[in-house]
């Protein structure tokens, strides 16, 4: 075939132009059975058919090259008639999470920045067994690990008081919780800080386990501003300024807030106010606790 195309090549090359249709003699073909319309142009059916036949040619080509292995068409009996509902149900994708809730135990820590979740978490991993996650904690290793391909997205992220792409972050959660697992035989997390948006925490419980319970911190933004501004003094974080502090608020506000309302309705989530002293806060999450685990 491809001999044939560069032979009549060729004879376009070197043939005048006034002789171009009679050094290539062009055969018309069409798509279909139908007789041929008059000016030639292939009906829609057969150019939706054509595209997806080049699609799925595509599709193929780029699996096989990532080293994927390539689908198989499933043979059907012919006694074996798919009704339509089956073949919608087939051609879903279900995700089978990572863990279930029957071997791990995950509690989302919520709360505005500065409302006291890291300090309150380190108090609950020492009595309830409980390994700390902080999402943020995580990507900030990783954005200063050497090599890392994540590190100069997660920078600006970070510095922009913005949301680093969910991908991102449940994949350094559940590296984690694998590494917790296999090493120290813990089996109960709580992850603070995450999710910060509704399609993370759909992602996280789809992907990796469905979490048992919210933990979410209330506090107002005047006191978390002032301990964040007194943090900052000696922490030496870049978005422990004034500037990134006031979008970090903003951003909790408008797409983290939505995932604690969303959990209500479901009725996982438990309030604890962090006005308190820390320790008059604990005691009222170790009721929560107790109550989760009937110590």
């Amino acid at each position: 075939m491809f001999r044939t195309v560069f032979q009549r090549a060729a004879a376009v090359k070197s043939a005048p132009r006034s002789s171009f249709k009679q050094a290539i003699p062009i055969t018309r073909r069409h798509f279909t059975s139908d007789k041929p319309s008059s000016n030639g142009t292939p009906s829609i059916p057969a150019m939706l058919a054509v595209a997806s036949m080049g699609f799925a040619a595509y599709y193929t080509l780029v699996k096989s090259r990532e080293g994927q292995a390539l689908p198989r068409r499933q043979q059907q009996k012919p006694d074996q008639q798919a009704k339509p509902t089956e073949i919608a149900q087939a051609q879903e994708t279900t995700t089978i999470p990572a863990f279930t809730t029957d071997q791990v135990t995950v509690v989302f820590v919520l709360g505005g920045p500065g409302a006291g979740k890291g300090t309150q978490c380190d108090r609950l991993k020492k009595d309830y067994d409980f390994v700390h996650l902080s999402a943020g904690d995580l990507l900030r290793e990783e954005q200063n690990r050497e090599g890392s391909k994540y590190g100069e997205l997660i920078k600006h992220y970070i510095k922009e008081g913005l949301i680093v792409p969910m991908e991102v972050t449940i994949a350094l959660l559940e590296q984690a919780m694998r590494e917790s697992m296999e090493k120290d035989h813990k089996y109960r997390f709580l992850i603070d800080g995450f999710p910060r948006k509704m399609d993370q925490a759909l992602k996280f419980e789809e992907a990796v386990v469905p979490s048992k319970m919210v933990l979410y911190f209330e506090c107002p933004e005047q006191v978390m501003l002032e301990r964040l501004l007194k943090r900052g003094e000696n922490s030496g974080r870049s978005d422990d300024n004034i500037e990134s502090i006031k979008k970090r608020f903003r951003v909790f506000k408008e797409t983290s807030f939505p995932v604690i309302e969303a959990f209500e309705k479901e009725n996982k989530v438990k309030t604890v106010s962090c006005v308190k002293p820390v320790d008059e806060v604990y005691q009222e999450v170790r009721v929560v606790f107790d109550k989760m685990f009937e110590k």
